[in-house]
């Protein structure tokens, strides 16, 4: 150690500037041997830092999810005198949008989309398994608006509603609360409406066997009885792998069922192969139950994750299927 008169460039020997601020913040704080306290505190960094990156990458989400909103503010003021002429006042934000996220899945997640020739013309409800985020979703919904000039609606959960800044975001898309009346009534002006029945608990505690987790959930079904439209299954590969949750722990599971509300820490966001595949319709039946229907989705729901799902899901797997040769996209 340098003695406390002297300065870093004194004597016969240059001492390094990494020294020197040890020196000095030894000095500062009256620690001795301050370097091997600072050493620990270096390889804790580093023994950490990829715990660090797997918690930090999912708001990678949370970020483009919020640039979304900004773009989306920034296009109505400068569109707002062309509303009263305008027969869709979003559509051009909504391809903005749309541009974004297309252009984040095939660089991310090479993401495909296969099936949409399924989709049918008129109306149709889509119902798919719920990801530990719905990145997945909002890929297919962007794919479908550059591909096939689509727009489809989504319910989505009432915390959703809450969330700060997001109003704007969700008026552009059409996304609502889930009423059947509304559900309905959107369906009945032949556009397209996807829900997942597990919502939020399916999204945080299923697992890398990709359980489906419906509970008693059949309004979704009642909801295409009523507009008599065919039920559409989809499912996207390896989405629990991209973002996985700590839904295991049961402290965290009676918490969100007392609550309501998803605090179940998120980790990941690794670049794994995402494929979304939209599975045969099935069609609207006048004399079918709404308990019917359930089991009939469900199971081909169920259908779609054995033919394309490995399982258990497995991250590393995930991300080496990103060199694998690529299916053709529809």
């Amino acid at each position: 150690m340098i003695g406390g008169n002297e300065s870093c460039t004194a004597g016969p020997m240059p001492v390094s500037y990494l020294t020197c601020l040890t020196y000095i913040l030894g000095e500062w704080t009256g620690i001795e041997h301050i370097e091997d306290y600072l050493s620990y505190a270096v390889y804790l960094s580093w023994v950490l830092l990829p715990l660090a990156i797997v918690f930090l990458l999912p708001g990678v989400i949370v970020i483009l999810l919020y640039t979304s909103i900004l773009l989306l503010h920034i296009y109505k003021r400068k569109n707002e005198l062309k509303e009263a002429y305008s027969n869709d006042f979003w559509d051009g934000g909504r391809q903005m949008l749309a541009t974004l996220w297309d252009g984040h899945g095939r660089i991310w997640h090479g993401y495909e989309l296969h099936g949409s020739q399924n989709i049918p013309e008129g109306p149709g409800l889509i119902v798919f398994y719920h990801g530990a985020t719905p990145a997945d979703y909002i890929y297919f919904m962007a794919r479908l608006l550059i591909q096939k000039k689509r727009c489809c609606h989504a319910v989505a959960d009432h915390f959703v509603f809450r969330l700060p800044g997001f109003k704007i975001l969700l008026e552009a898309h059409g996304v609502m609360h889930g009423p059947k009346e509304e559900c309905v009534s959107a369906l009945r002006k032949g556009g397209l409406l996807a829900i997942a029945p597990g919502g939020v608990r399916e999204a945080l505690f299923s697992d890398e066997m990709y359980t489906i987790i419906w509970g008693n959930r059949k309004g979704f079904a009642q909801v295409a009885i009523d507009a008599k439209v065919p039920i559409i299954p989809m499912f996207t590969q390896n989405v629990r792998e991209g973002v996985r949750t700590l839904g295991g722990i049961k402290i965290l599971r009676s918490l969100y069922e007392h609550i309501r509300l998803p605090v179940v820490p998120l980790y990941g966001g690794f670049p794994v192969k995402l494929r979304t595949f939209v599975g045969e319709p099935i069609p609207y039946e006048p004399n079918v139950t709404a308990d019917e229907l359930t089991e009939k989705t469900k199971a081909a729901l169920q259908a779609l994750i054995e033919k394309h799902q490995k399982l258990p899901g497995n991250i590393f797997r995930a991300l080496m299927e990103r060199f694998q040769r690529h299916q053709k996209d529809d």
